[in-house]
């Protein structure tokens, strides 16, 4: 799911926007009218796309841009001639007069981003804290001495136990440590 937020000064504006983008298939989480009061909604979301106007009453886009996590995304709404001004990495910039298609065409644009950035993270090999590699290479051990077991076949058996438990694989390490010192 994308966490999409829409903040412009006036609340008409941010309402017609998230009604556009409603319309059109999107789920708009928030919407708002600073950017103190959208700062507190995302505060714990994950990839947010904001969908901004260039000046805010407490900010401007670029103070807020800098205020957003590091996984966001900005489409920035606006003035025509000053297009070129909002030229930053990551942030998306479409002119005013809006056309519905271009600000539809480039949402869907960042969500993609969103997504395969997301499919990206999830396919990162998951490191282990070297306290828990330690854990793993004593219970292996321990199995290997006290059942004669190879390395691979003790490995195997701690993620046969793991999977038949539901427990993680340091978990059951830990218990066959346990049970193994009584």
């Amino acid at each position: 799911m994308t966490n999409i937020y829409v903040v412009f000064q006036k609340q008409e504006e941010a309402r017609s926007i998230r009604q556009i983008l409603m319309k059109n298939g999107f789920s708009v989480n928030g919407v708002s009218t600073s950017g103190a009061q959208l700062l507190q909604q995302i505060e714990d979301v994950p990839d947010p796309i904001v969908v901004c106007g260039y000046k805010l009453p407490d900010m401007m886009y670029s103070q807020l841009w800098e205020y957003l996590p590091e996984d966001a995304s900005m489409l920035l709404l606006a003035p025509a001639g000053r297009v070129g001004e909002y030229d930053e990495n990551g942030i998306t910039c479409l002119s005013m007069p809006l056309k519905i298609h271009a600000l539809l065409e480039a949402l869907r644009a960042m969500v993609e981003q969103v997504e395969w950035r997301r499919r990206k993270r999830r396919q990162r090999p998951k490191v282990r804290a070297t306290v828990d590699e330690e854990v793993l290479r004593k219970a292996k051990k321990f199995l290997q001495e006290s059942k004669g077991m190879s390395e691979e076949e003790a490995h195997a058996y701690l993620q046969k136990c793991s999977m038949n438990s539901g427990t993680g694989l340091v978990e059951v390490a830990k218990m066959v440590l346990t049970l193994g010192a009584q």
